[in-house]
């Protein structure tokens, strides 16, 4: 499987911030596919983007969020983008001289 171009970022987000954390990544452009896990590893929820990026479908999506949400504390949220993620903390690319 081929993951170039693909990057990976983790997050650990409180139980009442999850729904709010979850709304922002699906707005963002770049995010392929949200997958959201308990502190031991345990996968509740994986989101694919073209899942996501239906209007009718978000309402159904973050109601399940919020159920999940009421059964544990912490969670890591781990975002898989198609470019370096939103922060600029991607691969620069090398400056050219003289520029």
């Amino acid at each position: 499987m081929e993951n170039l171009g693909q990057f990976f970022e983790q997050f650990k987000v409180h139980a009442n911030e999850l729904g709010d954390k979850i709304r922002e990544l699906i707005h963002e452009g770049n995010v392929r596919r949200i997958i959201i896990r308990d502190e031991q590893g345990h996968t509740f929820m994986e989101i694919p983007l073209t899942v996501a990026t239906v209007g009718a479908l978000l309402a159904p999506i973050l109601a399940a969020v919020g159920a999940i949400a009421a059964l544990v504390t912490h969670f890591n949220v781990v975002v898989e983008r198609t470019g370096p993620p939103a922060g600029g903390a991607g691969p620069k690319p090398p400056e050219t001289p003289g520029a």
